[in-house]
């Protein structure tokens, strides 16, 4: 008996949608991308609902005949190529002739196109590959695709989709890689009724700066090498430009946005000298390279991208970075964060005075090695702490306590949840909190000390006043409940791109936290109000810093995430000093948190320093 039968188109097309339209973001690339391949040069991008309900691409195309419009629908239909021969010659975005097939497939598409020599246009209506309707409309020249409803019978694919967040971050992402690459072309972004983006016709520079910000035009330096094997244009970032998270890193070759790990090494090798451990730069590079020396066909995304010279155009990209930084870029040897840093002014009153010479005051009649009285009191100033902790030392009584980890009992299961070896507490469910000493000794400003009956207890000061922080926080959060103090003078911080559409997402969460951020319009925004907790923080990084750290992150943690960072930077640092109130305070609100053993990141808090007698060989 005969198994194997042929799948119907309809079939086919879904099956092939998974590689080709994985997300939202994807119809955006394909749409946009046709666009380009049709000559428009202005292209206007419409999504609704992070693109869930409806993406609209419109351009001023060539357009399409009426056998074309309906043609373009079928599996393997291109104008881009003839034979398998063109693929090494490619001069289109396009070439594969699967985008339109398998949009179809997956959601409800309605096409009106017309060209230029036409009087009337075509309009056709599909849904799930099947055509409903064709028939002929007003239209003006070019092409306007409208995709409702991604997913509708893949119910399966539709509930794996992201945020709404996350997904515009995506379609940002894609819009943003095309339009860098195309700055001859007019573009407009909309989000629903709000115009993200309206970037008109200019030169390379302007384009980065109507996209990310006049920041980068600061922060960058023109690279331009001409060589028999590549042609290497664009703009990399000054060392001094170097962050952690969210740097602007984009490849291009032959107008295509790429992904290229090998290449990006190349960037990061030639400046790794220059900016500190972790830090990365930004950059803008566009290759050009004889197209019959790349292979773009690897992958239907065609972001993956194999080429002829690797190692040669490795090494053109590390030489041309190096030689770009070195010649337009003008840095300090030694680089300060002199960012808000205020004018000093220098007194030249003094410049003929000579410089004082410091007395130093010294006690003719002090003997180290003399055992009167007056000499002890001398050697001993400043140690009367030393003497209390010893003497609470003794109060404890603290013996040989050995407790076996497995007769370990907590007084509440729940609170005590992930409680580490480290911390142990005795017989009978009595907590540690109840049996440490009332008094403490700070060391080297970033460890508190404590007796406890089996033995001495070590606290790092940070990370425990992280746990609390992180905690309180998520309760306010919980709660919405947070108390906001009113600023005298309003921060005002600038977002483009992706980084404005996260902080959009993450209003509300930062609202009951205790923020009070405005729209100044045009990606600015105004911060009146901050959290009573965060006194003396830069509120303008912290705000960058969740920002950054939010992007491309699953929607349940984005919370966790906030207060993590809030309490990062709000935490007492290493080598504060603290006194016995601060330091008792600050240990009996860490052994009421949830978890007193790890920071939100999985950092040990604490440990138990046992068995002191067997030390001493008692």
């Amino acid at each position: 008996m005969d198994i194997i039968q042929l799948l119907p188109d309809t079939v086919a097309n879904q099956i092939a949608a998974g590689e080709v339209i994985e997300r939202p973001a994807s119809v955006i690339k394909e749409l946009v991308e046709n666009a380009i391949d049709a000559e428009a040069r202005h292209i206007d991008v419409l999504v609704v609902d992070a693109g869930r309900t409806l993406i609209k691409v419109v351009d001023d195309g060539k357009g399409m005949s009426p056998i074309d419009a309906r043609k373009s629908f079928e599996h393997h239909a291109t104008s881009k190529i003839r034979k398998a021969d063109d693929l090494f010659s490619l001069h289109t975005m396009g070439f594969r002739g699967e985008a339109l097939a398998t949009i179809a497939a997956v959601s409800q598409v309605e096409l009106r196109t017309r060209q230029e020599e036409d009087v009337v246009g075509t309009r056709i209506i599909i849904a799930g590959s099947k055509v409903e309707s064709q028939e002929v409309v007003s239209c003006p020249k070019g092409s306007s695709f409208s995709v409702n409803n991604i997913f509708f019978n893949i119910p399966a694919r539709r509930k794996f989709l992201k945020s709404d967040a996350a997904e515009l971050n995506n379609i940002l992402s894609i819009f943003e890689r095309i339009a860098l690459v195309y700055p001859d072309i007019a573009f407009t972004f909309h989000i629903g009724e709000m115009e993200k983006y309206n970037l008109r016709t200019c030169q390379r520079m302007q384009r980065i700066v109507d996209i990310f910000g006049g920041r980068m035009q600061q922060d960058l330096v023109p690279v331009d090498v001409k060589t028999s094997v590549c042609n290497l244009s664009g703009f990399v970032g000054k060392p001094e430009s170097a962050k952690k998270k969210a740097a602007k890193q984009f490849f291009f070759v032959n107008g295509r946005y790429m992904k290229h790990p090998y290449f990006h090494r190349a960037v990061l090798q030639a400046v790794e000298r220059m900016i500190p451990a972790g830090e990365q730069i930004p950059y803008f590079l566009y290759l050009d390279v004889n197209p019959e020396n790349i292979d773009v066909n690897v992958s239907p995304t065609k972001t993956d991208i194999k080429f002829e010279n690797e190692q040669t155009i490795w090494q053109i990209i590390n030489v041309a970075v190096k030689d770009s930084i070195g010649t337009f870029s003008d840095s300090p040897v030694i680089d300060f964060d002199v960012e808000n840093r205020p004018d000093i002014p220098v007194f030249l009153d003094n410049r003929d005075k000579g410089v004082p010479k410091p007395n130093v005051n010294t006690s003719s009649s002090y003997n180290p090695f003399s055992n009167n009285a007056e000499t002890i009191s001398q050697r001993r100033n400043g140690a009367s702490d030393w003497e209390s902790f010893y003497e609470a030392l003794k109060k404890e009584g603290i013996q040989n306590v050995s407790v076996q980890l497995s007769n370990v009992k907590y007084e509440n299961t729940s609170l005590w949840n992930n409680y580490s070896e480290d911390v142990i507490t005795e017989k009978g469910n009595t907590r540690l909190i109840e049996d440490k000493s009332s008094v403490h000794y700070q060391y080297k400003g970033t460890y508190i000390i404590t007796a406890v009956k089996s033995g001495l207890l070590v606290i790092d000061q940070h990370r425990a006043h992280l746990r609390v922080l992180y905690e309180r926080f998520m309760k306010q959060i919980e709660n919405r409940t947070a108390p906001s103090q009113k600023v005298l003078f309003p921060e005002v911080l600038t977002f483009y791109g992706n980084d404005e559409a996260t902080l959009l997402s993450i209003l509300d969460d930062l609202t009951m936290l205790g923020f009070d951020i405005t729209s100044l319009g045009g990606g600015s925004y105004a911060v009146n109000g901050t959290p009573a907790d965060i006194q003396g923080v830069n509120v303008i990084k912290l705000l960058q810093d969740i920002v950054a750290s939010i992007e491309a992150t699953p929607k349940e943690t984005v919370c966790s995430i906030i207060a993590e960072r809030l309490a990062k930077h709000a935490a007492i640092t290493y080598g504060e000093l603290l006194d016995d109130k601060e330091m008792e305070k600050l240990v009996a609100d860490l052994f009421i948190c949830s978890n007193v053993n790890y920071t939100p990141s999985g950092k040990t808090i604490l440990t138990i320093i046992e068995d002191l007698d067997e030390r001493f060989n008692r």
